[in-house]
Formats: C-alpha cells, structure tokens, sequence
C-alpha cells in the first residue's frame, strides 16, 4: 500500500552575489519566500517552512496558492529533486513525477536515445524497453524527429516526449504540475485522456494547479501554501471558499455544488 508523509519540511536556498550567474534572480522570481541566514551566516531564502502532511491510499491532494507560494518547490522536494535542509521525508510505492518538460533527458541525445536511457533507469529488459519505445513513438506522433537531438526540438515536441515518457507505467505515486495540462489543444485532448487513467488508477495524486474546478474534479483535499507555509489544509469546498474572491466562489459552487 503507498504512503507518502512530509513531517516539517523545510528548505533554504543559498543567495550569491546579484550580479554573478547564480540562484538568486531564479529564486526572486519563484519564491515569495522568507530571507534569513543559515548556521554559517550565509543568506538564504526559505522556500519552504515546516510543511507536514500525510497520505495514504485513495488520496488526492491538490496544491493551490499564488504564483511563487512555493507548489512547485514542494512538488520538487516530493519527487527528490531538490532534498530538504530541515524534516524527514517518507514515501513507499512506485513514484511517477510530471513535473518540469525535459527533466531528466539529456538534450544531446536524441529522442529515441532518451527512451533507452529511461529503460535502464527503470531497469527494464531489452523486450520491455522496445515496448516502452513503441508506446512513446506512438502516443507522442513525432515520427522521425525522435531520431533527431532533442535540443532541436520545439517546447511543444519536447513537452510531447516527455509526456509519453512519463506516463508509460502506471504510478501508485502521481505528481503533477499544471504545465501537464497545457499545450496544443490536439495533443493535449489525448494527453488529458491518459492522464485521467493515471489519476484513476493511482494510489496517491499530487497536483499543483491554478485551477479550482480541475482541483475540486480530482482532489478530495487541498494544501493551501503561501510564503512557503501552509496557510489551509481540508476539503476542497472548505479551502477554496477562503482562497477565492467570493464571487469566483459563488461561480464555482453553483458548478460543483458541495455533495
């Protein structure tokens, strides 16, 4: 059975000098965050401040907050990419993260190669990884420009490859960013279709999104999440009444009426 506990989460990141090539401008526009110093008198932004939360089977979680809240950090610290300065983070199950298009893909390689390298990482034998090509050739129609670098693709055909290369396997654990549901309509009418079957099918859902009729459809709890902290933490209805301007609520409600 999956499981996935965050027992307050916290992460800092360092602030370099404003004109060198480093986090900070990065951060500034990302984070609406708290500026302190660490142990050894460095300046850091915290991102994240003491977040604790725990799910089990059947849970839907959705994220919502303003830009730069901190959703995506957390979606981030969830699927390992970024590991935390502070609390422990728990999770049993298979973990499927669509997050950023492109993460984990070298750019060099072409997209074919890509796939491959997936198939290693998620062990697969050589009859499993032809399937997992097949399945990623078919679902993202780019034809022959998988055979080309990926960094001569366009957002969109990379958005397509990663798509389809995330969502082969079944997850019990799902992480999504909003960026999943956005692109070319054709596309994304399909991408839409899969992804439903996913969040059917997994144990556990973690969606960032700015859309509360996508959050009230798909969660059965919402993590309210400004400055870095949680600000609200319940049922959807609940958390989005405070959260929305009262008539943007009153829209919403005569929509999805509370069951």
């Amino acid at each position: 059975m999956a499981n996935l506990t965050a027992s307050n989460i916290t992460i800092s990141f360092p602030l370099y000098h404003s004109d060198s090539r480093s986090l900070k401008k990065t951060i500034l526009g990302q984070a609406s965050a708290r500026f302190g110093h660490d142990t050894s008198n460095r300046p850091v932004v915290q991102a994240l401040h003491d977040i604790s939360f725990s799910l089990n089977s059947g849970d839907r979680l959705g994220l919502i907050g303003s830009n730069g809240s901190g959703k995506t950090t957390l979606l981030r610290v969830l699927s390992g990419i970024y590991q935390p300065t502070g609390g422990v983070l728990s999770a049993e199950g298979r973990l499927t993260a669509l997050l950023d298009p492109g993460q984990g893909m070298n750019h060099q390689l072409t997209g074919r190669e890509n796939i491959r390298l997936r198939g290693l990482y998620l062990g697969l034998s050589p009859s499993e990884t032809m399937e997992l090509i097949k399945d990623v050739e078919d679902f993202s129609e780019l034809g022959h420009f998988l055979d080309l670098p990926v960094r001569n693709y366009s957002s969109g055909m990379t958005i397509r490859l990663a798509f389809a290369m995330a969502t082969a396997f079944p997850p019990e654990i799902l992480l999504m960013d909003e960026w999943i549901l956005a692109g070319d309509a054709v596309f994304m009418e399909k991408a839409k279709k899969r992804v439903e079957g996913m969040v059917r099918h997994a144990d556990i859902l973690v969606l960032a999104s700015h859309s509360p009729s996508i959050l009230v459809e798909w969660c059965n709890r919402l993590l309210w999440i400004e400055n870095g902290q949680i600000k609200g933490d319940g049922h959807p209805m609940d958390i989005l009444e405070r959260y929305l301007p009262p008539s943007a609520f009153r829209e919403l409600a005569r929509v999805d009426p509370v069951p």
